[in-house]
């Protein structure tokens, strides 16, 4: 399957709540191979469905060589131990900014044959979980970020060459 162009920030399909899987079927075996394919980009950390133009609750992530997908994940676990750095989003194009998220997350989901499965890790992969589930309940990283910081990446949004365009 081939890459899938990404949406960018102020598309209404990143704003909404994604819906739980379903149907566990080759429509599912497609978008999971999309997925998989689209992370796949050097540069790509991790990747939901919405930010594909699906509005399901599925991502995949290829974090220090390990590629793999979630469906209906859910975060069960998150360290109290804070982390914080630059983070980026494939939907905010060319534009990155400090944000704090937990160390530590533990993840639960399904595979394609609905059989739970459990993604955790720390650092980077800690981040990549949180940020997808993120995208899941409609929420872009610039909403995590501390008032002024947000108001100053607002301000880089608006002043990008893509923000604009249809």
């Amino acid at each position: 399957m081939p890459y899938r162009q990404i949406r960018r920030f102020g598309d209404p399909v990143l704003r909404g709540v994604a819906e739980p899987v379903t149907k566990f079927d080759d429509g599912l075996r497609g978008l999971i191979r999309d997925l998989l394919d689209t992370v796949d980009v050097p540069g790509h950390a991790g990747v939901a469905a919405p930010q594909i133009g699906v509005p399901l609750r599925a991502f995949s992530y290829h974090v220090d060589g390990e590629p793999g997908y979630l469906l209906n994940p859910e975060i069960v676990e998150l360290s109290d131990a804070r982390q914080h750095g630059a983070e980026g989003c494939l939907s905010v194009p060319g534009l990155g900014f400090e944000t704090e998220r937990a160390e530590h997350a533990v993840v639960r989901g399904v595979d394609e044959r609905n059989e739970p499965i459990t993604v955790s890790g720390s650092g980077l992969m800690a981040r990549c979980l949180q940020h997808e589930c993120d995208h899941l309940d409609g929420v872009v990283y610039l909403q995590r970020l501390d008032p002024a910081t947000r108001r100053e990446a607002m301000r880089q949004v608006r002043d990008t060459d893509w923000f604009w365009q249809s």
